[in-house]
């Protein structure tokens, strides 16, 4: 059995998250969406449920933070090469989001982060897949120039 992954995000503008997720490319499971809450699909086994700020605070009893504003969590998200994580970043710039900080070159792993219009933080990552299959030590001394 599978697990699937469910990332919870509040949103001061649900249809403005809508738009801005799709706009990078997910897609939006209507049976899980409604008035308070939207399922925006990146693959089969991760989601976003984009809720409400008034609905996700009925999941909890702490304060919910303010993302433009507070750090709770960053989502990282892999992709296939270095120009998809630049192309996923920049769909997202051009949909409203912001880009708070230099992309991040490692040699190994290539990465950008990407708010979106409510502050949430996503992380999209390249790794060489030798790199993940070795760990980032060994595949930069393997790969170190002599």
């Amino acid at each position: 059995m599978a697990t699937n992954i469910f990332v919870n995000l509040p949103t001061k503008d649900l249809e403005r998250s809508k738009a801005f997720y799709t706009a990078l490319g997910a897609g939006i499971n209507p049976l899980f969406t409604d008035e308070n809450a939207a399922c925006i699909v990146w693959d089969d086994n991760v989601y976003f449920m984009v809720l409400t700020r008034d609905y996700f605070a009925t999941f909890t009893d702490k304060q919910v933070a303010d993302a433009t504003t507070s750090a709770q969590v960053l989502v990282a998200l892999s992709r296939d090469s270095r120009e998809d994580v630049d192309r996923i970043v920049e769909a997202g710039l051009s949909a409203g989001g912001t880009e708070p900080r230099p992309a991040t070159d490692l040699g190994f792993m290539y990465n950008r982060d990407l708010e979106d219009p409510d502050g949430n933080v996503l992380e999209f990552l390249y790794m060489d897949p030798a790199a993940a299959e070795q760990g980032p030590e060994a595949f930069m001394a393997e790969n170190a120039e002599v």
